[in-house]
């Protein structure tokens, strides 16, 4: 009974990981408008198709929709997102319905993957 728990649990975390988008090292400028704290300025730490981790100063209340605001290689991002998690000032945001900065976010997680793959970052 034992051995078949641990395979259901080695099958429940692959399906985990099989969701997870990989992230990229990306340092820029972002904005972030919430209702309840204003105008926050912040810095970026990863990116993935799916959404984006920021340090703020400022905290912002998880499960807030927010909007976001940066810049990246193949053009200016304006779209919305949740605030999924805080760590500290480390937060991360989850994407909403990105529309067309969808298309500039995909572009610059392709080329990512292929320069940290040269560089031989995760």
């Amino acid at each position: 009974m034992e051995a078949q728990n641990d395979l259901g649990d080695a099958r429940f975390r692959g399906m985990e990981d099989a969701r997870r988008q990989p992230r990229f090292k990306i340092n820029v400028g972002i904005k972030v408008n919430s209702r309840t704290c204003g105008l926050l300025k912040g810095h970026t730490v990863d990116l993935s198709e799916s959404g984006i981790s920021a340090i703020l100063t400022i905290e912002v209340p998880v499960g807030e929709i927010v909007e976001l605001e940066f810049t990246l290689p193949f053009g200016a991002v304006t779209t919305y997102a949740i605030v999924r998690q805080r760590n500290a000032f480390r937060y991360g945001f989850q994407f909403i319905d990105p529309g067309s900065a969808s298309k500039i976010v995909h572009s610059t997680c392709r080329k990512l993957a292929i320069e940290q793959s040269l560089l031989g970052e995760p």
